[in-house]
C-alpha cells in the first residue's frame, strides 16, 4: 500500500532541494551552505522515495518462460 503522506513529504524534499541548488547556481555569490543543504534535502528525498517505491513494487523472483532464452 502506498503511503501518500510520506511520498508527498519526500517529493517536497526533492523539490525544495532542487530549488535551493538551482537558486544558488543562478546567483552571483556562491553560498556553500545553500548547496550543501539543497543537496542533502535532494538526496534524503530521493533515497526515501526509492525505498518506498521498491517496497511498493516487489520484484518477482520466479523464473518465467520468457526469461529462459
Amino acid at each position: 500500500m502506498i503511503d501518500t503522506k510520506k511520498q508527498a513529504l519526500y517529493t517536497v524534499f526533492i523539490v525544495i532541494g532542487s530549488l535551493l541548488i538551482i537558486y544558488d547556481l543562478t546567483g552571483e555569490n556562491e553560498n556553500v551552505y545553500l548547496k550543501v543543504g539543497g543537496l542533502l534535502l535532494l538526496m534524503i528525498g530521493l533515497y526515501n522515495s526509492t525505498k518506498q517505491w521498491a517496497k511498493d513494487n516487489p520484484k518477482d523472483d520466479q523464473d518465467t518462460p520468457e526469461d529462459e532464452q
